[in-house]
């Protein structure tokens, strides 16, 4: 066997060793210390440089694993079965934690056939300690493990060293694409795990980086409690870098301390514990830097020995150890084999306290005899168990008996333990168990009982524990007594408690015992017989024996005592239990040869009474409600006291006492409940000899509180039979909500009131009809709900029932005061609300004709009249009257409906002028205005050359404009769309002739002067009062003209109440909440030097509330 170990993972010693004859087997061992390791290793046995053995595992090579948790060494086998020439070549075994890696390569060579057999020799090559991957320098070919055929004899092998090659360097600067043709050359047939350790080399390599001038070192230890400094050197000494723990940014704290000093960053970890055991990164910018960080546990030692401990069988044994630092790891052992929880079972408990640790045996038994181990990382402890046998004591012992004839003796002793068992014996002999003799076994007591002592039980009495030399004895003693008797004769004589009261009654409570003893003197001793209405219930002779009990039980219990003593017998009456059956009179009779005496007795049960019943809730409040009950049917016998209540929450069970004073009444209000939720009661009775079971429950009720009134009881209409009323809800509802109004009536002075309606009505309006007409009638209107109802909300006067007359009068809306504007083809809906009595005769007209348009629909209630127009069209603009007309009276209004629509194009577009780089144009309104005012122009330009139209003014309120910026060299055509409230028109107004922009020089100059021209003239319009107003115009000329304003040819000075502006010609005279005695004729006139020119306008000022 061959053996390897490191200085950091292995422990490695070369030698020589010879082998056994072909066919043999021979193993190697490696052994692995992993007592600074914080995980289990990974260990790998390789042939070559690559090829895993793992692979060929089987009959000829196996592998085996273990491990000492005392030296937490592991230990690796790895067993070549009948070793065969191929067996031969460089081998390598490999160790992994984490990303460390350990490695140890060595050769096997196999010599010549010799007498002594083959001879191995087991070399170290190298040893890479703490390395990311490690390289094998093994010189033989790594290829299949049968090399047999390539081997040469070592004494012929004397040919010259070839120049040693390193496959991987030559694969690392080779193209992937070469990669297949290495391996042949170099004869590696495992391609896949070629490329894969060669990726693992790639990533290892340290990169190049201009951002450190000295990295992290792979990886650091450090003991629990100490501190460690991380520290890299960066090559720009300004720049800042962060630190992770775990890919986490870690945080400047007393724990995390950072310095910057020069190109020096440093991390300082205080107090470093478990959870600092992690990988670190320095990252600058882009660049990182890696380590590990390793925490070391400092070894736990023992700071309290273990004590040897003796003790009895069934004893508790603790077993404590005390180590230096708390929270560590105790193993336990006894004899060499572990005491751990999974097989503890229950026998052994563990239990720690700070630094204690205890081994607990719960009842120690001879098995446990033993050494018993405690062991630490850094110590151990041992202890000695000794358990003998626990001795018996007799704690109380057997005492001598003397007794009589029919006694009872019992024989009772004592001993330690409860768990020990003997067995009885009589002179010797054991003593068997019969219905006369019993014995019992009762914790440390044992005791023999002998019922009816007869002379033949006299005799040595001794008991004798089981497993134990120990013998407990007592005698017995019989003792004969003799008794001679002399006859005599007396009559028989019953002897009563005169203190019974009147009729010898005897008051029973119901379910107690009664025992009524009876002195009876007579000789010789008299029979006594039980009578209960006329039915023999019990017949005894006194047979001059020791006490006596009989029972005898069928509707009634009633056992029969007699005792006899000197010439007075007792006999006793005893009611087991006592119903309400048992009552009634009992008759005592007794008798003997010298006579008969009797006597009569009445036995009365008194029981508590009967339930209460037919408990139910007669009415209820807010907070309160009145609860009634029946007495109980049976009373108990005697007088019933009063009654105990109870309530619940229906869904709850827990009852509320809602009194403690016995209540005499059978009805009872309860108070301070919740309004809304039910209740259920139930109640007691109460007599002089207890409390009832309680009454079945009530039915659930809910307190709740009727509304108040119904408020603002109007009249709203009287007609010559009917009256209609409407009110408002209550102030006050309560949880019990609404379910409706009762309207009463009746003749003034009567105190008979009428309901009107069969079921109450939900709306709060109502028109009682079939009244006498002429009559005056009063109303109330009452709310009721399920707590009842209302308290009522009345007239205070009065009404005649007859019809009203009321003059007819429109009830205009406000927004069809002006002139009504709608799109065509939307709907026109118009209600318009009227009033008068009796119902007025409604008529439609347009334009002063009635109305006869089947497109146009009208509907008339008693109270207002609809005009609807599914569609609306042109033709339906006009002027519509409503007039509603009362025998001679009469009332009308005037709606103003205008349908307007998209407006036609613009015509005569023209092009007047062209000057530089503009063009003048000029067109004139559309032939079709969409029945409504034009608000102004939008106008488009397009050159010849592109034909894309591109706007140039929107809203132009003039029908003329100049378009400036033109291209110079262009042709340019020109449209025109119309707009009014409705939008664009669909088509455009297009330029019958075309601008064209020519060239700088040989424009014509361009006389710009002209007179002034209003372009848009002021339009008539009517405002209504306080509402602000504008008016406007447009105008050119040149020179700019002068404006000025007038009102009824009077000049608008500088008034605040009027605002002037002039935008680009156009003309805007603004006038601040009008009044009406703001009417009248405004004047817009423009001034140049080449003449004036001026437009007029009429302007209507309406009163607010104006028809």
């Amino acid at each position: 066997m061959c053996s390897l170990l490191s200085f950091f993972f292995f422990f490695f010693s070369p030698f020589d060793a010879e082998l056994p004859p072909d066919g043999k087997d021979i193993t190697f061992v490696a052994k692995v210390d992993s007592s600074s390791l914080t995980r289990k290793p990974a260990m790998k046995w390789l042939k070559g440089k690559w090829l895993d053995l793992a692979s060929k595992a089987g009959k000829h090579m196996q592998f085996k694993e273990t491990y000492d948790r005392n030296t937490k060494i592991y230990t690796y086998e790895m067993s070549i079965i009948k070793v065969v020439d191929g067996d031969a070549g460089g081998y390598r075994c490999e160790v992994t934690s984490k990303d460390k890696c350990d490695s140890c390569t060595f050769d096997i060579s196999v010599q010549g056939r010799s007498r002594d057999g083959h001879l191995i020799t087991l070399l170290s090559s190298s040893i890479r300690t703490m390395l990311t991957l490690p390289r094998g320098d093994a010189g033989e070919d790594a290829g299949d493990l049968d090399f047999s055929a390539l081997l040469k004899k070592r004494e012929k092998k004397q040919e010259i060293p070839k120049e040693e090659v390193d496959v991987w360097e030559i694969l690392k600067a080779a193209k992937p694409c070469d990669y297949e043709k290495i391996a042949f050359q170099y004869g590696i047939t495992d391609l896949r795990g070629m490329l894969k350790r060669l990726k693992m080399m790639k990533k290892t390599e340290p990169e190049k980086t201009d951002a450190f001038l000295r990295k992290l070192d792979d990886a650091y230890s450090v003991e629990k409690g100490k501190k460690i400094t991380l520290t890299v050197e960066v090559a720009d000494p300004d720049v800042q870098v962060k630190w992770l723990k775990n890919g986490q940014e870690i945080k400047p704290s007393a724990k995390y301390v950072f310095e910057s000093v020069g190109n020096k960053r440093s991390l300082t970890i205080n107090k470093c514990n478990l959870s600092d055991d992690a990988a670190y990164e320095c990252v600058v910018g882009e660049e990182k830097c890696f380590t590990e960080v390793f925490v070391k546990e400092p070894p736990v030692t023992i700071t309290k020995l273990l004590d040897d401990v003796h003790t009895v069988v069934g004893e508790r044994v603790d077993f404590e150890v005390e180590v230096s630092e708390e929270g560590a790891n105790v193993k336990w052992m006894k004899d060499g084999v572990e005491i751990n929880r999974d097989t503890a079972g229950s026998k052994y408990r563990f239990k720690k306290d700070g630094k204690k640790h205890m081994l607990i045996i719960n009842e120690a038994t001879k098995e446990d005899v033993g050494m018993y181990y405690a062991f630490t990382t850094g110590g151990e402890s041992k202890a000695e168990l000794e358990v003998e046998e626990k001795e018996l004591e007799v704690l109380q012992s057997i005492a001598d008996l003397t007794l009589k004839a029919a006694e009872q003796a019992v024989f009772k002793c004592e001993v330690s333990d409860e768990k020990v068992t003997g067995k009885w014996f009589k002179d010797g002999v054991e003593v068997q168990a019969s219905d006369r003799i019993k014995m019992t076994h009762i914790g440390r007591i044992h005791k023999l009982t002998i019922d009816d002592v007869k002379p033949g039980d006299a005799g040595d009495y001794s008991f004798v524990p089981d497993g134990h030399a120990l013998s407990i004895s007592a005698k017995l003693n019989f003792l004969e007594i003799k008794i001679d008797y002399v006859p005599r004769q007396d009559p028989p004589k019953i002897h009563l408690d005169t203190s019974l009261g009147n009729k010898n009654t005897i008051i029973v409570v119901a379910g107690n015992k009664v025992r009524l003893d009876v002195e009876i003197t007579g000789e010789p001793a008299p029979t006594v017989c039980w009578m209960k209405e006329d039915n023999v219930r019990e017949k005894r002779e006194d047979s001059h024996h020791l006490p006596h009990t009989n029972s005898h039980k069928s509707d009634f219990f009633l056992p029969l005592c007699i005792k006899r003593r000197n010439l007075t017998t007792l006999c006793s009456l005893v009611l087991e239990g006592a119903e309400r059956s048992d009552e009634g009179p009992y008759t005592i009779t007794v008798t003997n040869p010298a006579g008969e005496d009797k006597a009569e007795l009445f036995v009365k049960i008194v029981d508590v009474p009967d339930p209460p019943e037919n408990v139910k809730c007669t009415s209820v409040g807010e907070d309160n409600a009145t609860v009634t009950w029946d007495a109980p049917s049976f009373d108990g016998g005697v007088p019933v006291k009063g009654y105990l209540m109870e309530r619940k929450k229906v869904g709850s069970s827990r009852w509320t006492k809602l009194n403690f004073d016995v209540y005499e009444s059978t009805t009872y209000e309860a108070k301070k409940m919740i309004e809304g939720v039910l209740y259920e009661m139930r109640v007691f009775a109460v007599n002089s000899i207890g409390i009832s079971q309680p009454s079945g429950n009530s039915k659930p009720f809910m307190p709740i509180a009727p509304t108040s009134e119904p408020t603002c009881l109007t009249v709203d209409d009287v007609t010559d039979t009917t009256c209609a009323l409407k009110w408002r809800p209550p102030e006050k509802i309560g949880a019990g909500g609404i379910d409706g109004y009762i309207i009463e009536y009746c003749k003034e002075g009567s105190k008979y009131w009428v309901q009107a309606n069969q079921q109450p009505v939900e709306k709060n309006q109502f028109r009682v009809k079939e009244l006498p007409a002429g009559e005056k009638m009063l109303f109330r209107v009452v709310c009721v709900n399920m707590a009842g109802r209302s308290p009522p909300a009345t007239l205070a006067q009065g009404v005649t029932i007859r019809e009203i007359m009321e003059n007819p009068k429109i009830r205009l809306p406000r927004h069809l005061r002006t002139k009504l504007i709608s799109l065509v083809g939307e709907k026109v809906n118009l209600v318009i609300p009227f009033q008068g009595k009796p119902r007025p005769i409604v008529t439609w007209f347009k334009d002063g004709v009635p109305l006869d348009d089947k497109t146009v629909g009208t509907r008339t209630s008693e109270v207002d009249s609809i005009l609807f127009i599914r569609s609306a069209e042109r033709a339906h603009s006009g002027k519509y009257t409503l007039h509603v007309q009362i025998e001679n009276m009469s009332d009308s209004a005037d709606i103003e409906i205008q349908i307007v629509d998209m407006p036609g194009p613009p015509i005569a577009v023209t092009v007047t002028d062209v000057w530089g780089f503009n063009a003048a144009l000029e067109w004139k309104p559309p032939k079709d205005d969409g029945n409504c005012e034009i608000i102004g122009y939008t106008i488009q330009k397009a050159d010849k050359k592109t034909k894309e139209w591109f706007t140039v003014y929107e809203h132009n309120r003039r029908p003329s404009c100049t378009v400036s910026d033109l291209v110079m060299g262009n042709e340019y055509s020109f449209r025109v769309f119309s707009e009014n409230i409705c939008g664009l028109s669909n088509d455009a107004g297009i330029s019958k002739n075309t601008a064209v922009i020519i060239k700088t020089g040989n424009e014509v100059p361009k006389d710009m002067n002209c007179s002034p021209k209003f372009t848009a003239p002021l339009v008539d319009r009517s405002v209504v009062a306080g509402y602000a107003a504008a008016i406007s115009c447009a105008v050119r000329g040149y020179p700019k003209p002068k404006i000025i304003w007038m009102k009824n040819n009077m000049i608008i000075g500088e008034d605040p109440k009027f605002l002037m502006q002039n935008n680009q010609g156009v003309l805007t005279l603004n006038i601040r909440k009008p009044g009406l005695f703001d009417g009248g004729r405004y004047t817009c006139r423009a001034i140049n030097d080449l003449g004036q020119d001026e437009v007029e306008c009429k302007l209507e000022v309406r009163g607010m509330f104006a028809a």
